[in-house]
């Protein structure tokens, strides 16, 4: 485990170098307001080749309107950012002059910060993957953090990286969930190959913190990323329901190999809890967008319902925000990615153990963003999703060990988990992508109109 240092003027000079580019990278945390960024610490890393000089930026970003996601701090909020930066002698078309004859560029893609953060990994067996660098690819439809596919098509020894962007104290469940589900026999996620971890002072205690910066993963030679395979489809009217089915068998696999890995939680105030969760996702949901303010009574009644309820299942951990973009689809079936929960939520709500339906909620409400972005419209929109939503509950059912759960509560609860992760949905299209706010609102309609 590394130790982060202070921060020299030398830093704060390659910050103010870069950024005016950060509030415009995807994974950038705030959206909507100014931030102040200042270095807070630097990661030691050395590329084994010299070749160029390697900074790991530890960014505070500071917002006094709330809106970044990180710690809460005085009059709004601190988020910790990972910026891996390259120094190299010469100009670089790619980067930014620093005015002496040097130029700063993006790192994490960068064969230097790949080289210096694999000498600095740990592996399964105590020892970083072998992998090799001489072919590297940035993925640029990444979100909140950012991943960098390790060697050429073919190599059998081929992985993927991912830098950690936003910066949380403790466990990443990215790296914990996985790591456990392959030491408990699980093959239906990319086995962890290496993985890199930090401490550094609390950007607002000033307390130790520790954490992981990034992680190596098998690379999927030859999948298909679940959102885009489901777009294709359902753009030409191509049913999904096999592969709904599949995926239906694949999550409740998951979900019983996570209740091997992870402790299991009797919740006898569960049907009040999450009528509480419920109202207390909508006051957030219409603190951030008015756009959910016609579903207040909606809300209310689903939750009455759910209040009403005898019991609900044990908690377990679970995905946490799973969906057809978490999912890639090979020759083998389908393999599970991303287990870092909601990007908007604090790392100790997404590594509690919850109902394991959340997750497949998250899957039913992506059979309506693969229909609308893939373009599918009207009553061929339709069917196309109500037989890929039936195909997805009866493989998830078939897959699962026998439940005391009466069917129809167990509808109910997914109809609850449902509307709540469709207000998710809205604050997020609002915040950041508002041409497709009309997808969780017609998702709205259906559950709360």
């Amino acid at each position: 485990m590394l130790t982060a240092q202070a921060p020299t003027s030398a830093d704060q000079r390659l910050l103010a170098t870069v950024a005016a580019d950060l509030p415009g990278r995807r994974w950038f945390p705030v959206k909507g307001a100014s931030a102040d960024l200042t270095v807070h610490a630097v990661v030691p890393l050395v590329d084994p080749r010299r070749a160029a000089d390697v900074r790991v930026l530890l960014v505070a970003a500071r917002t006094g309107t709330g809106t970044g996601t990180g710690t809460a701090g005085s009059g709004g909020a601190t988020s910790l950012l990972q910026v891996p930066l390259v120094v190299v002698t010469g100009d670089e078309e790619a980067g930014a002059p620093l005015g002496d004859g040097r130029t700063v560029l993006d790192g994490a893609a960068h064969p230097a910060f790949l080289r210096a953060w694999l000498a600095a990994a740990e592996g399964p067996g105590g020892a970083p993957a072998a992998v090799d660098l001489a072919h590297v690819h940035a993925i640029t439809g990444e979100q909140s953090n950012s991943s960098v596919v390790l060697g050429a098509p073919g190599d059998p020894g081929r992985a993927i990286l991912k830098v950690v962007r936003t910066l949380h104290h403790g466990e990443n469940p990215d790296v914990e969930v996985p790591r456990a589900l392959v030491e408990h026999g699980y093959t239906g996620v990319p086995a962890p190959l290496a993985w890199l971890r930090a401490t550094w002072p609390d950007a607002t205690t000033g307390e130790v913190a520790a954490g992981y910066l990034g992680v190596a993963a098998a690379f999927v030679s030859g999948a298909r990323d679940g959102f885009e395979l489901a777009c294709e489809l359902a753009g030409t009217g191509t049913p999904f329901a096999a592969h709904a089915h599949a995926l239906g068998e694949v999550t409740a696999r998951m979900h019983a190999a996570l209740a091997r890995a992870f402790p299991t939680v009797t919740d006898p105030d569960g049907p009040e809890r999450l009528a509480r969760a419920l109202l207390d996702r909508y006051a957030w949901a219409r603190a951030a967008t008015s756009a959910v303010e016609p579903y207040h009574a909606g809300v209310v009644r689903a939750a009455d319902e759910v209040r009403a309820l005898r019991a609900t299942p044990a908690r377990q951990r679970v995905h946490g925000d799973l969906h057809l973009g978490q999912v890639l689809h090979g020759a083998d079936g389908w393999l599970v990615l991303d287990f870092e929960g909601e990007p908007l939520a604090p790392l100790e709500a997404r590594t509690r153990p919850d109902l394991a339906v959340r997750d497949v909620a998250g899957l039913l409400r992506s059979f309506d963003y693969a229909a609308a972005v893939g373009g599918a419209t009207g009553d061929a929109a339709q069917r196309w999703v109500t037989a890929a939503r039936e195909a997805l509950l009866a493989g998830y059912a078939q897959a699962s060990p026998p439940s005391s759960v009466d069917p129809a509560d167990a509808a109910l609860l997914t109809r609850a988990l449902e509307l709540d992760k469709t207000l998710y949905e809205a604050v997020y299209e609002a915040r950041n992508r508002p041409s497709w706010l009309p997808i969780p609102l017609a998702g709205l309609d259906r559950l709360a109109g």
